[in-house]
């Protein structure tokens, strides 16, 4: 063979490299996914137990079964995503969340909850991904990267919050059609994917990783990490569930409740995006972990108080900053405790499987307590407690060392 033919089919082999830009708009694109569909139900929750006849325990496993799919699809993920890569195992998750969202909006409990699982299903691929894809391909802004996307999830998901009452009411699209109304992006999403699926695909092969991983299940530190990330998760879904019933006990209208969790989402946005830079920046967290975990403490503890509008405010502000810092510091934590692509995968496995299946506690154990003392001080002081034992594994996923 020519030296001619030679070169023609190695350019001809050659994988196509991915664009940057790209992949930094499908990075956004799939993080306005990633809360929206979920962050997006809870102003409506009143509104779907009505029509479909449902108590607060099971309204809220319309959050707990999305967190059960986190849980249990998770520790599978990095092998799907070794099998196809990267870039299209995360297409299969938009395909399948294009499925999910439509389904869930039918009407019917039974493929409310098959939707929901489906869901769930989707964003258990981006969750576990998205951290080792941003070591890959940014190892040097790992920091900045995580910020974009954390950034990113969170505004879609303030925004979620906020419409959906408007949606629902204003536009009389009805719970069906503002939930449905998130296949949209889903859409953008999936488009933006498809063209790189030609790219130079992530994968988790031993050339790219000169050692194989340690056992992380083994390891004391990535338990740290994956209860850090298993509470701060149960915080959140409980309060998206949650906050808007709580409100409403505090006297709000149910557009208002929407648009205050909205406004509890509007203020993690400088938390999320700050917070990934100054850990990336700095070899201890353990400091950081203490302080949001602390905000997030007095913010649920405000919520005891009835009558104080200036206490109430307060607490959701802190409450925002510590949620966006929070989120944003246990992903951060992921991606630098491990020290290679596939331990990162493996670590984040491990992080969102068990800590999601914890977290999965969290709204249907606050929607019960509250059914079995009809007040919301049982379940706000257990908010306040989780807080508290999230400072102490905060501080051990927060030493300088990796897994």
């Amino acid at each position: 063979m020519s030296n001619q033919a030679l070169a023609a089919t190695e350019e001809k082999a050659q994988p196509v490299t991915p664009n940057p830009f790209l992949i930094v708009a499908g990075i956004i694109l799939l993080s306005f996914t990633m809360r929206s569909p979920l962050t997006s139900v809870g102003p409506l929750v009143g509104d779907i137990r009505s029509e479909l006849g449902l108590s607060n325990g099971i309204s809220g496993m319309l959050t707990t079964v999305p967190l059960l799919a986190f849980g249990l699809f998770s520790p599978i993920v990095p092998s799907i995503g070794q099998r196809f890569g990267v870039e299209r195992t995360l297409l299969l998750g938009l395909l399948v969340l294009l499925i999910g969202i439509p389904l869930r909006s039918t009407g019917f409990i039974f493929s409310l909850f098959a939707g929901t699982a489906l869901i769930g299903a989707a964003i258990a691929v981006f969750n576990v991904l998205l951290p080792s894809l941003v070591k890959q391909r940014f190892p040097s802004k790992a920091g900045l990267m995580t910020s974009v996307y954390t950034t990113s999830m969170s505004t879609m998901a303030a925004l979620a919050s906020g419409v959906s009452i408007p949606l629902a009411h204003g536009a009389q699209l009805g719970w069906k059609g503002s939930l449905a109304f998130w296949t949209v992006i889903a859409v953008v999403a999936f488009l933006c994917w498809l063209p790189q699926v030609r790219a130079k695909d992530v994968s988790f092969s031993a050339k790219q990783t000169p050692s194989a991983p340690r056992k992380v299940w083994s390891s004391t530190l990535a338990w740290h990490v994956t209860l850090f990330m298993g509470l701060q998760s149960f915080l959140f879904y409980s309060t998206i569930s949650w906050l808007p019933a709580i409100l409403a006990h505090h006297g709000m209208e149910p557009g208002t409740a929407g648009w205050l969790l909205s406004l509890v989402q509007v203020v993690s946005l400088p938390a999320s995006f700050l917070t990934p830079v100054l850990a990336g920046r700095i070899k201890d967290q353990r400091l950081m972990a203490v302080i949001v975990s602390i905000l997030s403490l007095f913010g649920f503890a405000g919520l005891l108080v009835d009558g104080n509008l200036f206490i109430l405010f307060t607490s959701l502000i802190l409450l925002g900053i510590a949620q966006g810092a929070l989120i944003s510091l246990a992903l951060t934590m992921i991606v630098i405790r491990s020290s290679s692509v596939q331990e990162a995968a493996k670590l984040s496995g491990m992080a969102q499987s068990v800590g999601y299946l914890l977290s999965a506690i969290g709204p249907m154990f606050i929607g019960f307590l509250f059914d079995l003392t009809h007040s919301w001080t049982y379940p706000l002081w257990t908010l306040v407690f989780v807080s508290f034992v999230l400072l102490f594994f905060g501080i051990g996923a927060g030493r300088n060392k990796t897994v």
